[in-house]
């Protein structure tokens, strides 16, 4: 019952962002569109995403912190499907792109949307790290390395706790429908 909850929340959330972008992006003004831009920042507030998250969530996204390798929900999840940012829903992998890295967390070779993840540089642990973030919500997500199979060469090192997985058959009814298609190759 709580993950159907924090499913309908997260697409409700997803919904009211697209909305706002619409609006905002009509150069709409009124008190309505205020209103609808005010209720979808404040869903990214600390207080609300304590409690729409799980501990483990909020610490991931939130604090920049890391779920533990191989005791996390995605690492071997080999069905087909969209992962989304768990704060926003804002698409960010596919299983298309995913492989075993061998470090026990998903791993993906590329973003499924490029300008929905955000690169930044990450100089903590004593060492030079690319960390990613997701664009709308500003979710940590975990780290990209130059370590990854061809033909990009890179590996998205993802927690988790940062991402929700929505397989193909359910895609089209929380409206990552355009998506579809990529699975529908022969």
């Amino acid at each position: 019952m709580k993950k159907r909850l924090k499913v309908v929340l997260a697409t409700a959330l997803a919904t009211a962002m697209a909305a706002t972008t619409f609006v905002l992006a009509s150069g709409q003004n009124d008190s309505s569109n205020k209103e609808l831009a005010e209720t979808v920042s404040s869903s990214y507030s600390k207080e609300a995403l304590r409690e729409r998250l799980t501990a483990i969530q909020y610490k991931v996204t939130q604090e920049d912190g890391t779920e533990r390798s191989f005791q996390n929900e995605y690492w071997n999840n080999q069905k087909a499907g969209i992962y989304v940012d768990i704060v926003s829903g804002e698409p960010l992998f596919s299983s298309l792109d995913k492989y075993k890295s061998g470090t026990g967390w998903p791993s993906f070779s590329q973003p499924l949307v490029a300008s929905n993840v955000v690169e930044k540089s990450d100089n903590t642990l004593f060492m030079k790290r690319v960390e990613v973030r997701s664009k709308d919500a500003d979710s940590h997500l975990g780290h990209v390395f130059n370590d990854g199979p061809k033909p990009t060469g890179l590996r998205y090192c993802m927690n988790s706790a940062a991402m929700r997985f929505v397989p193909v058959s359910q895609l089209e009814k929380e409206g990552y429908g355009k998506f579809v298609a990529l699975f529908n190759k022969p």
